[in-house]
């Protein structure tokens, strides 16, 4: 009897846990690419005219934050339309120059590392590698500005390139490092 009573006591407090997971809904900015649309002259958060920009959508979002959070800002994102010619089907160039972006807390802040050994530009995106990426970096700074705003203490962010060879040498001057205060922080 005492056997069931534990195996009922444990199946229940897993049920509790599934049912415990939070889900929360956050702004995330993403890097997208205006190709395929008449925005080639749009002016960038970078100070330079692309046909890309930084911009935010809602998501519904669980796990380690803000981890899961910085993650996702290389979700799938195919633009909504209402014209029948606009076929593109992916927008965010993390996901279409296939870039990778992990995000790890440390007791020294948040470690985001961007990884471009698979990169490769489609030949319809017209942006390098460089301007990708700093869009990338302005869509992680607005995501975690967002989500720092309401919190007291202040986030330390390095951010690295990894996967680099030669002739990718050059995004290394990327590695940047800086702290996002939150809303509270300064008051």
């Amino acid at each position: 009897m005492k056997k069931m009573a534990a195996t009922v006591f444990i199946l229940a407090l897993q049920v509790i846990c599934i049912h415990a997971t939070t889900i929360m809904v956050v702004p995330v900015f993403e890097p997208l690419s205006l190709h395929g649309t008449d925005g080639d002259e749009a002016i960038s958060d970078t100070g330079e005219a692309l046909q890309a920009c930084v911009m935010a959508r809602p998501m519904a979002l669980t796990g380690a934050f803000p981890e899961a959070l910085v993650e996702s800002i290389r979700s799938p994102h195919r633009i909504p339309t209402n014209h029948p010619k606009y076929e593109v089907q992916e927008t965010n160039l993390l996901v279409l120059a296939n870039i990778g972006i992990e995000a790890e807390m440390t007791t020294g802040g948040l470690v985001v590392t961007m990884d471009v050994s698979n990169m490769a530009i489609p030949p319809d995106v017209d942006l390098t590698a460089r301007q990708i990426l700093k869009l990338a970096i302005v869509a992680l700074r607005k995501t975690l500005e967002a989500y720092q705003a309401p919190q007291d203490h202040p986030l330390d962010v390095r951010f690295t390139v990894t996967g680099t060879n030669e002739n990718k040498s050059g995004l290394f001057e990327l590695n940047v490092g800086f702290t996002v205060r939150g809303g509270a922080a300064g008051s």
